[in-house]
């Protein structure tokens, strides 16, 4: 399934590692946070590893390890499940992760400019008609917000908490 990423579908050239799989001498995968605690020791230097968390995962436990990660997915297993915003913002602003941070999951065309603000830059969207709407060349765009992002947004006016959308 390819990834929406920029403004664009790109090939998805990471491979998930299934539950009883070694971890390959190279290449691009994305461990789940179980593997990654089991060979977190004897992780090779020749991968470019990459992290799925569930929502409800906890943070701390790899924070000291976020500098070895080329890209962090986070699950959304249904559209109403509000945790991977958290988990995205507390990795881009709080801890200051800058690879590569993906959604994964059930999202929605309406969701993903918000998901942007919170810090995601690339998407594995599994829903049917996002996926039609995007391939058409739409893209959702709001241009004032009543909080703050992460991101280049300018304070609209005399309201301290409302951002306006960069030009």
């Amino acid at each position: 399934m390819p990834i929406f990423k920029g403004d664009d579908f790109v090939p998805d050239d990471w491979r998930d590692l299934a539950q009883a799989e070694e971890l390959p001498p190279g290449g691009k995968v994305i461990l789940t946070l179980p593997q990654w605690q089991a060979i977190r020791a004897q992780a090779q230097s020749d991968n470019s590893l990459g992290l799925l968390l569930q929502p409800g995962q906890e943070l701390l436990a790899i924070v000291p390890d976020l500098s070895r990660f080329v890209l962090i997915a986070v699950a959304f297993p249904k559209f109403t499940d509000g945790r991977g915003y958290s988990l995205a913002h507390q990795l881009r602003g709080t801890y200051g992760f800058t690879g590569e941070l993906r959604a994964s999951g059930e999202t929605l065309f309406d969701q993903l400019q918000f998901l942007a603000r919170c810090g995601f830059d690339s998407f594995d969207i599994k829903d049917a008609a996002t996926i039609r709407l995007l391939e058409a060349g739409r893209r959702p765009r709001l241009g004032i917000f009543y909080q703050p992002g992460l991101g280049s947004e300018i304070p609209e006016r005399t309201r301290p908490w409302a951002r306006r959308a960069a030009s």
